[in-house]
């Protein structure tokens, strides 16, 4: 059987990880800096700047300047929704499918519509709100702890 995603860009992937990754190690409402973020996931210094500066917009995070500086959640992980990081930074995700074939076959495009698109929509908006980044973190710590064993033979 084979198994299909939803396709997101390295942006959306990004600013999942990375939240999620803040969100793990975010204590006493301190600030993470984007190096320290770069270098435990990986991702450029650079790419990161672009797309918290997409979260910072999109409410998700707050910033603070400086030696002391770096950014942290917005709100508690608990009140982070998965929708909410990627609708600030995956632009072309959720906008409205184009019509197609409304100018030949009107009837067909309404049809397309209602039956496909519009209740595909509705179920991946629903189903990315009811995940949190609180829930990401639970996961995460499960697989985190599944990696600390050693088996010898």
């Amino acid at each position: 059987m084979r198994c299909y995603t939803m396709r997101l860009s390295a942006k959306g992937r990004y600013a999942l990880a990375a939240t999620t990754s803040m969100a793990q190690n975010q204590s006493n409402n301190e600030y993470i800096t984007l190096i320290s973020i770069s270098e435990k996931l990986g991702i450029s210094k650079i790419y990161l700047e672009q797309v918290f500066s997409l979260l910072k917009h999109g409410g998700i995070v707050n910033s603070i300047k400086g030696s002391q500086g770096g950014y942290q959640l917005s709100r508690a992980q608990q009140q982070i929704t998965v929708y909410d990081i990627l609708s600030a930074v995956e632009t072309s995700l959720f906008e409205s499918t184009e019509e197609t074939i409304k100018a030949k076959a009107p009837e067909i495009e309404s049809a397309m519509s209602q039956t496909i698109y519009n209740p595909l929509d509705s179920l991946i908006k629903s189903s990315l709100q009811k995940i949190t980044l609180y829930d990401l973190v639970t996961e995460a710590e499960k697989h985190k702890n599944n990696q600390d064993f050693m088996f010898f033979i």
